[in-house]
């Protein structure tokens, strides 16, 4: 019988921590060893780290992650390493190396460069024009890299009808958004069944900047069965034996993977084959079944803004985090998932009323900040909005006060918040939400101030959610915080929808003209109120500006502001239905 035993290292690295990524390597090669691992794959680009966007374009850093690739190498011993890196000929290429005995015995460089969404690797990598397939005691294992699996006709067809490939890994850095591991699942499950093959994917997990990327490494066998699946969101070494003569008969009896059409995998493309002297002995210890079922939508998407939040403080050197709590959904979501992610310890609150906030708010932030345990500041603001207006009147007299002092009390706001962040080196916490930052609904130098945006990517109706879900596990959001109608307190009775459509109306308009760009007449089409789809579309034209100079966030819809989606700032277009 004909087994091999994989293993997929799912790992959390740094960009740019060249040292520390390849020590993280050699543990977990040698983890991988321990188990009885004849192959142990690792993520796209693991040894710099993903995206490593423009370290690509130092010299430095890609001749010292080539020597760390060296380093990693020797020490990788009795077990067969494929482990992603950026190789350096006349250009350079984003490339895995299967290592094996202290060597680096063969090079695969991606083929298929992603130049949408938030991948810009056109601008850096040049294509690779060979597919590889080694063998390891006479199987033979064929390896690509993310984005060439996506393709049916692509390296994974070549490697196994010209190459006799009965095993392909692909390593992969797959950024999330939520519902995108369903979908990679599926194509992954349809890759195996068209070839015939098992395919084993490990993709990376963590947070980078915006990005998050989910883990959710699977070994599929040649019939579309989930054989192992790894945890979303955490790390994990993956483990599955495959019985490489149940693909074999599995090819009996399927006619398409011996067929090469003309200019597709017809033996005419380039294939290195690589026979590596290693025996696989079997028996070995058994090893339990890892298929993790996949967490509900709401739980991922929360525990996904966890890991972003912990990883981009952390891998930021921070150790503490402040921000402002109003009594309100928004920021008493990112005070928990802050606490969640950081402990309470290192999170700071801090309450800074005016004449406008209700004696509700405060009593909310109070309750909030004991069930979470956290310190909570309270700075009133009156007395320096009285100040800052007395200040202003000569320049103001004889106009009537506006929206203009209901800013001046968000950018006092922010002016204190950022004060302490000075002072203590505290990284500040902007608690926006995405339909806020969509609409403009929000204050420039103001309540938008801070390193970084949690909930920056997350619609209204979805923080309530989040939110709901989280209370069912210790309640830590009061109650009224979830019921009570939204409001900025800015001025006496105000409610968000003074100014915006109501959230149930306002989101999915959203979702369609940001997400999904859709025209005016298509939403209005839809049966959406034409004025109001008018407003919003206008209300998020104008707020560009606004976007640009806020701080990023975590990434978890399809399309999100900031690498997915680049509007220019000076930009007259505007939407029309007559034009339809």
């Amino acid at each position: 019988m004909r087994r091999l035993r994989l293993a997929l290292a799912q790992i959390n690295v740094t960009v740019g921590d060249l040292a520390g990524n390849s020590e993280k390597i050699v543990e977990w090669t040698q983890m991988a060893r321990k188990a009885g691992a004849d192959v142990v794959a690792f993520p796209e680009l693991v040894i710099t780290g993903y995206p490593p966007e423009d370290l690509l374009l130092k010299p430095a850093f890609v001749k010292e992650n080539l020597k760390y690739l060296d380093v990693v190498a020797s020490k990788t011993k009795g077990i067969v390493s494929i482990v992603g890196f950026v190789d350096k000929q006349v250009g350079i290429h984003n490339a895995l190396a299967v290592i094996h005995d202290g060597d680096v015995k063969a090079i695969y460089r991606k083929m298929y460069l992603p130049n949408y969404g938030v991948f810009d690797e056109k601008r850096y990598f040049e294509p690779g024009t060979e597919c590889l397939v080694f063998s390891i005691d006479g199987i033979n294992v064929g390896v690509n890299i993310c984005e060439d699996i996506w393709h049916p006709d692509g390296p994974a067809k070549t490697e196994v009808v010209s190459g006799g490939a009965e095993i392909v890994i692909n390593i992969s850095s797959s950024p999330y958004h939520a519902g995108k591991g369903e979908m990679r699942e599926r194509m992954l499950v349809t890759r195996a069944m068209d070839n015939a093959a098992c395919v084993g994917y490990v993709n990376l997990v963590g947070g980078q900047d915006e990005l998050l990327f989910d883990g959710r490494s699977l070994i599929i066998d040649q019939k579309g069965n989930i054989k192992a699946r790894a945890l979303t969101f955490e790390e994990e070494l993956l483990i599955s034996d495959i019985d490489v003569d149940d693909i074999f008969r599995a090819r009996l009896h399927d006619p398409r993977v011996r067929e090469k059409k003309p200019g597709v995998s017809s033996g005419e493309e380039k294939l290195a084959f690589v026979k590596l002297d290693q025996e696989i002995q079997f028996p070995k210890p058994a090893t339990p079944p890892q298929i993790h079922e996949s967490l509900p939508l709401v739980e991922e998407i929360y525990k996904g803004l966890v890991l972003g939040t912990r990883d981009y403080v952390r891998k930021n050197g921070f150790r503490k985090v402040v921000l402002g709590l109003s009594g309100g959904i928004d920021s008493s979501l990112t005070a928990v998932i802050s606490v969640d992610a950081l402990g309470k310890a290192n999170v700071l609150g801090v309450f800074l009323p005016s004449q406008f906030t209700s004696s509700e708010s405060a009593e909310d932030t109070h309750e909030l900040c004991s069930r979470l345990g956290i310190e909570l500041i309270t700075i009133p603001i009156t007395d320096i909005l009285e100040k800052c207006k007395q200040s202003l009147d000569p320049v103001f007299r004889g106009h009537e006060e506006n929206i203009t002092e209901e800013n001046l009390q968000a950018r006092i706001r922010g002016t204190l918040l950022m004060a302490i962040s000075n002072k203590f080196g505290h990284l500040v916490f902007s608690t926006g939400n995405k339909s806020e930052l969509s609409t403009g609904y929000c204050t420039l130098y103001g309540d938008m101030v801070g390193g970084f945006a949690v909930i920056k990517d997350v619609p209204k109706e979805l923080v309530y959610s989040l939110a709901g879900m989280r209370n069912k596990n210790g309640s830590p959001i009061p109650e009224r915080v979830l019921t009570k109608v939204p409001s900025a307190e800015l001025k006496p009775n105000q409610k968000d929808e003074d100014t915006l459509p109501p959230y149930p109306v306002l989101d999915p308009i959203l979702e369609f003209y940001i997400e999904k760009d859709m025209s005016l007449a298509e939403i209005t089409s839809m049966g959406y109120d034409e004025a109001t789809v008018k407003a919003v579309i206008d209300m998020v034209d104008r707020s560009e500006y606004k976007r640009r100079q806020g701080p990023l966030g975590i990434k978890i819809s399809p399309r999100a502001f900031g690498k997915d989606r680049r509007l220019p700032i000076t930009n007259r277009f505007r939407e029309r239905i007559q034009s339809e």
